[in-house]
């Protein structure tokens, strides 16, 4: 526990790059901390900069939403962001400030120890598995890299945008729960 409380305190004194100055709150994760699914999307909205917790705006509900549709229960996963701090307009974190951002995450990925990462999104993507990926290319494929299993897919505010979208994400996740229910089913045995 003293690790999670050491990490929020570096978080939250974080300015090495300009986000740091304009956020409103810093923004780490929610979830459990034992859980063996992480959940990794771009960074923060404005929503969740007010609120300190990531995914909770509208694109936060549709991921809560299909999470919830597809049974998983709350001990089972944990939310963060490439970055901890809403860059300006919801624009894409710069590679600057996601470099700056990366080692945080890679801390929390270190302390969780999940099975399974899925990445939401390009951005996401992008910084975990490989930069010239294309998500439209790779998305619903598991990559098996260190120990991890990771899934990259859309990004839930990219079905608010295209609806067509979300039929190829519900398929995603249902890959993501069977692969859970495996390595769970595995562990127990």
């Amino acid at each position: 526990m003293y690790e999670w409380e050491a990490l929020k305190a570096e978080c939250t004194n974080c300015l090495k790059c300009s986000l740091g100055r304009t956020r409103n709150n810093i923004v780490i994760g929610r979830g459990d901390i034992s859980a063996p699914m992480m959940l990794v999307g771009e960074g923060p909205g404005e929503q969740e900069d007010k609120q300190g917790l990531p995914f909770v705006g509208p694109a936060g509900k549709l991921l809560d939403l299909l999470l919830d549709a597809l049974m998983f229960k709350k001990e089972e996963y944990y939310i963060a962001n490439i970055v901890k701090c809403r860059p300006p307009g919801n624009r894409v974190p710069l590679d600057e400030e996601a470099e700056q951002c990366l080692p945080y995450l890679r801390k929390q990925v270190k302390l969780i120890r999940p099975k399974i990462i899925v990445c939401l999104g390009s951005t996401a993507m992008k910084y975990i598995i490989d930069k010239g990926a294309k998500i439209t290319q790779i998305r619903g494929q598991w990559i098996e890299r260190k120990g991890y299993w990771i899934m990259p897919t859309f990004h839930p505010a990219a079905l608010l945008r295209d609806e067509s979208k979300k039929v190829l994400m519900w398929e995603d996740f249902k890959k993501v729960r069977q692969r859970l229910d495996s390595i769970c089913q595995k562990e127990t045995n």
